[in-house]
């Protein structure tokens, strides 16, 4: 993951975000990034070498904030239900605020532009897992979460139906309530894999 970005390259992903949003991957030109920022193409060479890369620095960003926000909202505390309560709601909350980082992890034609793009997404996967597992693990272990199947079953369909949640409103275009509709999903998924 990039170790950090400057304000400027901040700007500039948070604009190219933005033109995912309205015009998606095929909108997102280097010419079209300099005109929504008043730059100068070549300003916008001089932080970032290709399109790809400004949308692998979006992605980096995303995974490296939520790997910062996921470890500061769940605390050892809390019961495995709230984290897993507080890990979703944080998400939502953070989509609902900047959704054009579900369009870069849901464009069409995205996952086909490189194989560094889908590493980084990836990683954005990775960092789910790393801080979901132990929810889960932890769930197991205390019979809140059912051992009927695996931890890794149970990764996949809780991360399946989240991601589901995230495609059904991005293709919504942002039309419905992710805070509202991700609160009853996290519902009806602890209903789910709950013990009885």
């Amino acid at each position: 993951m990039t170790t950090s970005i400057s304000d400027r390259q901040l700007e500039i992903i948070e604009a190219a975000g933005k033109i995912l949003t309205a015009s998606g991957v095929s909108g997102l030109t280097i010419k079209n990034l300099a005109n929504e920022m008043e730059f100068s193409e070549s300003a916008i060479y001089r932080h970032f070498s290709s399109k790809e890369e400004i949308v692998i620095a979006l992605l980096e960003y995303l995974a490296k904030s939520m790997d910062e926000r996921y470890s500061n909202a769940i605390s050892a505390e809390q019961s495995p239900e709230e984290k897993f309560i507080t890990l979703f709601q944080n998400q939502f909350i953070f989509f609902k605020k900047k959704p054009h980082f579900v369009v870069a992890v849901f464009s069409d034609g995205l996952m086909e532009e490189s194989q560094r793009i889908n590493e980084t997404i990836s990683k954005i996967m990775a960092v789910k897992i790393k801080h979901l597992m132990p929810i889960i693990l932890e769930g197991q272990q205390k019979n809140v979460f059912t051992n009927a199947i695996t931890s890794d079953e149970l990764i996949h369909i809780v991360m399946g139906t989240f991601r589901l949640q995230m495609f059904k409103w991005r293709v919504a275009n942002f039309q419905f309530d992710i805070t509202r509709n991700g609160d009853n999903m996290i519902q009806s998924v602890l209903t789910l894999i709950k013990s009885n």
